[in-house]
């Protein structure tokens, strides 16, 4: 066979090769997702319910805090079960959400701040200092490191003092 042809051949095998489906929208409003994942408030005020509709299922809890990390653990239609940072579930419209990866500092149990590197590495010298509960904005996180940033300062923090990532969920963004 020509080179000519072997590149065809190979051009086209690789043309017909089906590439990783972007996420997409079923008619129900559920989605092909993964499940279990985080997500993000994208409201300013949103309320989270006791089940999955506005109508039938009281309000169990209001936040008024955008960016707050979630955990989506399930799907029904529009709706998502999700859980916030201190272990609460309940019911929140897609809506109100959105795929901007955040997260919370742990708090280490004597309220002290957490530390951000300048670098993925302890030895390192410290960027700054961040108190248990702030909401960062996660860049990436490989390995045991995640890049994170707040307020125009940036740093590397232990994902491990970070709620809002799985342990060996790779973050690019």
């Amino acid at each position: 066979m020509s080179s000519a042809r072997l590149l065809a051949a190979i051009l086209i095998a690789f043309a017909a090769t089906p590439l990783a489906a972007a996420p997409t929208e079923r008619a129900d409003g559920t989605t092909t997702l993964p499940v279990p994942r985080f997500v993000s408030l994208k409201a300013g005020k949103a309320m989270l319910r006791s089940g999955p509709d506005d109508r039938r299922f009281p309000i169990l809890w209001e936040y008024r805090r955008r960016g707050l990390p979630l955990e989506v653990l399930r799907e029904y239609g529009i709706w998502r079960q999700v859980r916030d940072p201190e272990g609460t579930i309940g019911w929140m419209n897609k809506s109100l959400l959105t795929g901007i990866r955040t997260g919370v500092i742990t708090d280490p149990g004597d309220a002290t701040p957490r530390l951000l590197y300048t670098a993925p590495d302890m030895q390192a010298r410290i960027a700054w200092r961040i108190e248990p509960g702030t909401v960062v904005t996660i860049t990436l996180c490989e390995d045991i490191w995640c890049r994170v940033a707040v307020g125009g300062r940036s740093g590397f923090i232990l994902r491990s003092h970070l709620w809002g990532t799985y342990p060996k969920e790779a973050i690019t963004s």
